[in-house]
């Protein structure tokens, strides 16, 4: 049977193929598998047709809290009891039918088999300790001896651990957390076995990991809304857990559920209809998942096979990352098509305004473009989303609150979400296909978007989400829970979800969702060419998984997969209670970038989560710190103040690493990691690839917003953007990676909203046309932004700090170039500490420096004997001046070097003019002269160095 995507090529109504490609399916797999017989019918819709999701067995509600834990297949441990009193004993107690219930004070009910256990005296072994010491101390009990059969038999059977008194009364009772015992029963061997759709030649394989599951079942339609064309009982291997079954190979297009019998606490023995947690593709909104063959060629687009990412990277150093949302990049973009105006197609418009906008950008040094999510998320209606309509009236009003009390009014129905709420973690978003109802879309749509992004010379990266779910428990949207209940999601010392990411969070310490996590991160880098990750609060996920996930896609793929991510330390897991984070203090030797806070808050002042009495009041580096204070600036702020922030700022540009030693300002010569930065150290990297720069990015509010409140009100608009270049300037010229915030060259503004997540388009939208940042186009939503909004209102409706199309265009060739002067040398993206160690040298340090002006030096000459490849120049020294006058300063080893202006600022295109004007050096003293607010390199041009050995291909 053809392909329904090889036969599309004619000009009829796409709704005519969609019929014909069902119609040929359906009869396909009719035929093949031998229809459903007529006595068959009456099950397959019960099953598969029932509008419920969810179908309750046998009810029953009662329910207990989980203080348990299972430790391994046979013993558990009842944190905070203690096996004291005389004639207790503590019993597991087991029901097939799931209707026990053991309320303290009575008599356990619906038991069918009772397991006496006995107290364990001896010390845990260390493993178990390491695993499970976050739980405390508690009574260690032990499973009479059973065979491994019996053992992973019982995980199919309600189970309720109790202490009872001689009379058999219930003292206590708790559930028993699964994970330690599922873990050690199943998943060594599931771990090894391949999950999800499978083709095998004439045979496509289904296997899914159930291992408490009573029964599994296999429902199967030929189309995207059919009904069932038939139901199959898979079968169990006893040994991992993992039900199997096989389709004909002609059931590929045809879409599936599985039919998942398992004990679901609290509510009983339900039947659970869900999608495939490993599922490529999906219909409409997510409700049943797509059999396909991803290295089918008809899934694949002209050029794909033969596609390669561009060979800008040769060191994660290298990279220099532009950070975008799908919607965001062309929804305001009217010389897209207006059906593709917010989709993955817009990229393949290599002539429209925002794809020659990342054109420039690659040619200047930009590498990457990484997209917020785009697998499947849970939050956007693929069909029916809306726009909320705002009026010319009230758009014109810049501090009103009318738009965002439309935005909010439709948010929950609106076609806008970041989408950082993971439904399934391996398909492509349906919402940014050009139709959702063909799960084929969206696969060959989102290689397009790729395939452009390469073509236009940048590589693509991934925002992943993988240490929480939209949803869990029994809620519709609930994936992973309703398939393995209490498995999958990380609970609390009573057996409820933990949600410190603000969803709910996933235990990626347990065996299957780490290995979910790695199939999916290698699905992603094989079958659509992803070229790096970036992983959304990353500190919640092991550093032993990261670790393993990424040497495992360098064996499979051949090619390194860089990998960065939010390293916070935080939540249930904070300081390693649990494992081994992968966070910033915990990454060292592992080469995986971690946010670089450090320069971030320096470089603004303040924080992520300013109040509304210190946004103004605690200035930055380049936002007036001490030099130009605002009314609201502390009185007790000092130039050793402002000292101590230049010295945070210098151990980002020697790449936050730990072993690096400067001069502070205290005049002490120190190691960043012994320079504190509140109860942390400012150097946490062992090398540079381990840091990612950057003082923008989706989450808060962007530069340019941050800078209305904490600039004096008296800077004007063309001042702002000078200020707003030497943040991005501070950032490239960092060691480590580049990281930007889309808009971020184009002074993006939204409208002061500083956590934008559901804002809608209204508050979300970029302007490739370069006229206006949309600041100034109402106050954002109430929900995260009120507690401003007095303060808002008053910046809003100024209008000298929106900025001119002129501002704008400055800022965008200003960062451009420095991306240019950042690509010019390697020096500008030292790969080992090392290089930086030897290479890179302050000036203007210490107690008498001068602290409105950064000065480094780095040399690219041969160190013994050895050449830095791609260093360009024998030397190079950077100079930032954040205050608003020029300043000297001087550096001895200066004194007769010939150097020059870098290239770029001498081109006569150049956007910022004040270098080749203004700027000055004398090599007779190693005197410097730097224009105001001004980020600049001078260059000593390279010398041959024959015969020298080469450290770096």
């Amino acid at each position: 049977m053809p392909s329904c995507l090889s036969i599309m090529v004619t000009g009829r109504p796409k709704a005519v193929w969609a019929a014909l490609c069902a119609l040929l399916v359906s009869q396909a797999v009719h035929a093949q598998m031998g229809g459903v017989a007529e006595k068959d019918r009456a099950a397959t819709a019960a099953v598969c047709d029932n509008p419920q999701q969810a179908t309750v067995l046998k009810a029953n509600p009662w329910s207990t809290t989980a203080q348990a834990l299972w430790l391994d297949g046979h013993q558990l441990i009842w944190p905070g009891m203690a096996d004291t009193t005389s004639g207790h004993r503590f019993s597991l107690l087991v029901s097939r039918a799931g209707l026990l219930q053991a309320p303290v004070g009575q008599a356990a009910v619906g038991v069918e088999e009772r397991l006496s256990l006995n107290t364990r005296t001896e010390a845990l072994p260390p493993h178990l300790t390491r695993r499970f010491g976050f739980a405390g101390a508690g009574v260690v009990l032990q499973l009479p001896p059973m065979n491994p059969a019996a053992l992973r038999e019982l995980h199919t059977r309600q189970m309720v651990l109790v202490q009872e008194n001689a009379q058999g009364k219930v003292v206590a009772s708790t559930r028993v957390q699964l994970p330690g015992a599922l873990d050690a029963l199943f998943a060594p061997t599931a771990a090894r076995k391949v999950l999800g759709p499978r083709m095998q030649g004439p045979r496509t394989q289904l296997s899914l990991w159930a291992p408490t599951a009573e029964q599994v079942q296999l429902c199967t339609y030929p189309g995207p809304d059919a009904l069932a064309s038939s139901l199959q009982t898979l079968q169990r291997d006893a040994a991992s857990g993992v039900w199997s079954g096989t389709l004909p190979a002609s059931a590929t297009g045809a879409y599936y559920q599985y039919a998942v019998t398992v004990h679901v606490p609290g509510v009983g023995r339900v039947r659970n209809r869900v999608t495939d947690p490993y599922a490529v593709s999906l219909n409409a909104n997510s409700k049943r998942s797509q059999l396909l063959d991803l290295n089918d060629p008809a899934l694949q687009p002209a050029g794909w096979a033969n596609d390669a990412p561009p060979a800008t990277v040769s060191q994660p150093t290298d990279m220099a990352v532009y950070e975008l949302h799908v919607r965001d990049f062309s929804i305001s973009d009217d010389s897209v098509p207006p059906a593709h105006q917010g989709k993955y197609m817009a990229f393949t418009h290599g002539q429209s305004r925002g794809m020659q906008h990342l054109k420039a950008l690659a040619r200047a040094g930009m590498t990457d473009v990484h997209l917020l999510p785009v697998f499947d998320l849970a939050s956007v209606p693929e069909t029916g989303c809306v726009t909320p309509h705002i009026t010319p009236h009230l758009s014109g009003h810049a501090a009103s609150d009318s738009q965002q009390a439309a935005v909010k009014a439709v948010a929950a129905q609106d076609c806008f979400n970041w989408g950082y709420d993971p439904l399934h973690f391996n398909a492509p978003e349906g919402s940014y296909a050009t139709t959702a109802h063909d799960g084929r879309r969206r696969v060959v749509e989102f290689r397009q978007m790729v395939l452009a992004l390469h073509r236009a010379g940048l590589r693509v990266g991934m925002d992943m989400v993988y240490n929480h779910t939209s949803a869990s428990g029994q809620h519709a949207q609930s994936v992973l829970d309703r398939i393995v209940p209490g498995y999958y999601q990380r609970l609390n010392a009573q057996g409820v979800v933990e949600r410190s990411t603000c969803c709910d969070n996933t235990a990626t310490e347990h065996i299957m969702m780490d290995k979910l996590m790695s199939d999916s991160v290698l699905l992603w880098a094989r079958h659509y060419k992803i070229d790096s990750f970036r992983f959304d609060l990353m500190g919640h996920q092991p550093r032993s998984a990261m670790v393993r996930m990424q040497k495992r896609l360098h064996s499979a793929l051949g090619r390194r997969i860089d990998f960065i991510g939010e390293g916070w330390n935080f939540g249930e897991v904070a300081h390693g209670v649990r494992f081994v984070q992968a966070s910033q203090l915990s990454l060292n030797g592992t080469g995986i970038g971690t946010f670089n806070d450090r320069l971030r808050d320096a470089v603004r002042g303040g924080s992520a989560s300013d109040t509304p009495e210190r946004i103004q009041a605690d200035q930055g580096y380049i936002s007036g710190l001490v030099l130009n204070p605002n009314t609201q600036a502390r009185p007790e702020q000092t130039p050793q103040a402002l000292m101590k922030v230049a010295d945070q700022v210098r151990a980002s540009l020697a790449g936050s690493l730990r072993s690096y030693a400067m001069t502070t300002f205290t005049g002490e010569r120190r190691t960043l990691q012994d320079i504190p930065y509140g109860d942390q150290p400012t150097g946490y990297t062992q090398a540079p690839s381990e840091v990612v720069n950057y003082v923008e990015n989706h989450d808060n509010m962007t530069l340019w917003d941050s800078l209305a409140f904490k600039l004096p009100r008296s800077t004007s608009a063309a001042e702002r953007a000078r200020v707003q270049v030497l943040g991005s300037a501070l950032v490239a010229f960092s060691q480590g990676v580049a990281y930007f915030h889309a808009g971020q060259d184009i002074l993006r503004s939204k409208s002061l909203d500083g956590n934008s997540y559901d804002s809608g388009d209204w508050f979300n939208r970029l302007d490739w046309t370069y006229q206006h940042n949309h600041f100034g186009t109402g106050l954002p939503p109430a929900q995260d932004n009120g507690h401003l909004w007095p303060l808002m209102r008053e910046l809003l409706a100024d209008p000298a700090l929106q900025p001119t199309p002129a501002d704008i265009a400055f800022a965008r060739d200003a960062v451009r170039d420095l991306l240019k002067i950042r690509a010019s040398s390697t020096l500008l993206r030292l790969p080992t500490a090392q290089d930086i160690e030897q290479r890179l040298r302050f000036f203007n340090v210490g107690p008498t420096q001068n602290p409105a002006v950064i000065a480094v030096h780095l040399d690219g000459k041969a160190l013994n004997g050895h050449v830095l490849q791609g260093a360009n120049f024998d030397a190079m020294v950077l100079l930032i001046n954040v205050d608003t006058r020029a300043h000297t300063v001087a550096d001895s080893a200066q004194r007769g070097q010939a150097l020059s202006l870098h290239p770029v600022h001498l081109h006569a295109q150049a956007a910022d003019r004040r270098p080749a004007v203004a700027a000055r050096f004398d090599p007779a003293t190693g005197q410097f002269e730097v224009p105001a607010r001004t980020a600049m390199a001078w260059v000593l041009p390279s010398a041959s160095v024959a015969g020298a050995a080469k450290t770096h291909p």
